[in-house]
């Protein structure tokens, strides 16, 4: 048996002590849905092939992945958003009973559309499945002015219970700056992180503890191409980090890995985890913010959460679909990393 080290019992000891925390996640919940067909032949009336099905599925993405993921780390999770009383809002509420996560923050509303993202994968029985569409349908209107008073209500009530509040923003209306604000105030969120992943508008969020963009929506901030330049990304994400009065920020970037930024420290470079052999990157930030925000919760370090949430990305991108990663996996990570050398 290899010993560990301590920094490695360390990053063990934050990921054995997430059932003991509570993180509320103010998101915009998506339903993945995925359907597969074999191919049958191309068709006769236009140049596009024809997939006999073969399965279905709908599960949790967007915000509603990022709960799903802090439920798989063994998170008490608090989820507050919407849903419309349509069939993928109903599978993602039964998605989420399954998980035995609570299901009092998420409102059903009558005429509202469930964000579906729906995938159309082709392949053979045998061979690696390919995505060859994707369709998207969204809810004509953003929830209206009492929904939203109500969601900021109940993610105070349950922020003020919780070791940590998620904002996941996919831009549909439940994750705002505004609704961040409502939340805030009788210092609801006083002494607990607030970390956030906004798909648009990052830096129109204030009094947030962390971020985790990816280069891309950095590049898009400052203004600046990055490319593999690690200079330009250091200056770029101190840049960020002032500009938005954050303690920790957390770039992702894909095969190149990470880096984590903290106030008053040098920026600290992380290699991918794994392969750079991808599966399927769908979902991967849902699954670092989770995994970032859950160590924060416990007290742990921007290195520190941000490392462990190197593991969990690196583990779901080797999954098909939208996946997440689970406790036990993020622990076999970091040992099998530590025996490895």
């Amino acid at each position: 048996m290899h010993k560990l080290s301590k920094h490695a019992e360390r990053l063990l000891r934050i990921v054995e002590s997430f059932p003991k925390i509570t993180v509320t996640v103010l998101a915009d919940l998506v339903a993945d849905e995925f359907i597969f067909g074999e191919i049958a032949r191309v068709s006769r009336e236009a140049p596009v092939l024809i997939l006999k099905h073969c399965e279905r599925t709908i599960v949790p993405g967007g915000g509603a992945n990022a709960v799903y993921n802090l439920a798989d780390l063994g998170v008490t999770v608090l989820p507050v958003g919407v849903v419309g009383d349509d069939e993928p809002g109903r599978a993602l509420l039964q998605c989420f009973r399954k998980k035995k996560i609570a299901l009092s923050g998420i409102l059903k509303l009558k005429g509202h559309t469930t964000v579906t993202k729906t995938r159309i994968l082709a392949g053979h029985t045998h061979t690696q499945r390919q995505q060859v569409v994707r369709v998207d349908r969204e809810s004509a209107e953003v929830p209206n002015a009492e929904v939203r008073r109500q969601l900021a209500m109940l993610a105070r009530e349950y922020a003020e219970a919780s070791d940590a509040l998620l904002i996941s923003d996919y831009g549909y209306g439940a994750a705002t700056p505004e609704m961040l604000t409502a939340v805030r105030v009788k210092r609801a969120l006083d002494g607990i992180p607030v970390t956030l992943d906004s798909r648009y508008r990052l830096s129109a969020y204030s009094g947030v503890t962390a971020a985790t963009p990816n280069q891309p929506e950095v590049e898009a901030i400052v203004g600046a191409e990055i490319g593999n330049d690690g200079e330009r990304l250091r200056s770029a994400g101190k840049t960020l980090l002032q500009r938005m009065k954050l303690d920790s920020l957390l770039v992702t970037r894909g095969r190149h890995g990470m880096m984590a930024f903290e106030r008053g420290r040098q920026p600290v470079e992380i290699p991918i985890y794994g392969s750079d052999e991808v599966a399927d990157v769908t979902g991967a930030g849902d699954t670092v913010i989770a995994a970032f925000t859950a160590a924060l919760a416990t007290g742990a370090s921007t290195e520190e959460a941000a490392r462990i949430a190197n593991y969990a990305g690196g583990i779901v991108v080797m999954k098909r679909g939208t996946a997440t990663a689970a406790r036990n996996e993020l622990e076999s990570a970091i040992r099998g990393e530590h025996a490895a050398g």
